[in-house]
């Protein structure tokens, strides 16, 4: 891990702590680098996903909706 000396937004970072219930500034500041990291790793996996259906490579028309009368409903 680096130590590095930053200047931060005490508001911000504050907010920040509370939505992802961390304590800490370096825990606050480690969670939100994972969480965007996480965030575009899905945004890039949904846009793979979207390019696949719209070159035909998934047809989600195959994939049984569970609507059938025969399938228990919870």
């Amino acid at each position: 891990m680096t130590k590095t000396l930053i200047d931060l937004d005490d508001e911000a970072l504050a907010e920040a702590a509370k939505i992802l219930g961390t304590s800490s500034k370096k825990d606050t500041v480690n969670a939100a680098l994972r969480e965007i990291i996480d965030r575009r790793r899905r945004a890039a996996a949904v846009a793979r996903m979207r390019a696949m259906v719209a070159e035909g490579e998934i047809d989600f028309s195959t994939i049984d909706r569970g609507d059938h009368p025969h399938q228990d409903v919870a």
